[in-house]
């Protein structure tokens, strides 16, 4: 695989990751969430793809699916409850990402990352190489998805926590259908 296609794969791959973080982004969050956040992004795009290299398409679709459903319903709580506290007098609080949550976040994001994992020995590619690809392309679209989403929180103002909600929610029903 050349290394121009690699990095079109290992962009169309991060792209859930950069929208996804765009919303949250807007939420506020603070310099330490966006380093976790991005170190897991970054972590999974590398794993997933290895262990869809290893564990082979029928696990992987089963495994795949789950971890889906449970980073919606994530994603769907996390929006809703943006919505509501955009219209609520509180101050708005910034979405803390507990351990769980970020490996659900991580799994949500990267299971188009494992799918690729099963093609990648077909591919007579570079396997730590073209991971290593897509955990940093991931990673650097996860910042600067949060990045750009905490600036335009700023710009927007109180706006900002009812706009990253219903990105939130739109992502949260896309990866439901």
């Amino acid at each position: 695989m050349s290394i121009p296609t690699l990095l079109l794969l290992a962009g169309a791959l991060g792209t859930d990751a950069f929208s996804l973080c765009l919303g949250i982004g807007m939420t506020g969050v603070k310099r330490l969430q966006i380093l976790l956040i991005t170190l897991t992004v970054l972590l999974f795009h590398i794993a997933m793809p290895l262990v869809g290299f290893q564990v082979g398409e029928l696990v992987g679709g089963l495994l795949g699916r789950a971890a889906t459903i449970a980073g919606a319903v994530l994603l769907l709580y996390l929006g809703l409850r943006m919505i509501r506290e955009a219209f609520s007098d509180e101050e708005p609080r910034v979405v803390l990402l507990n351990n769980w949550g970020l490996f659900l976040l991580g799994a949500s994001v990267s299971m188009d990352a494992l799918s690729v994992g099963f093609t990648l020995g077909t591919l007579r590619t570079q396997l730590l190489f073209t991971v290593i690809t897509f955990g940093l392309v991931a990673g650097l679209m996860t910042f600067s998805g949060l990045v750009l989403g905490r600036y335009l929180g700023h710009v927007v103002g109180e706006r900002a926590q009812l706009l990253g909600g219903l990105i939130l929610v739109g992502i949260g029903v896309k990866l439901f259908l």
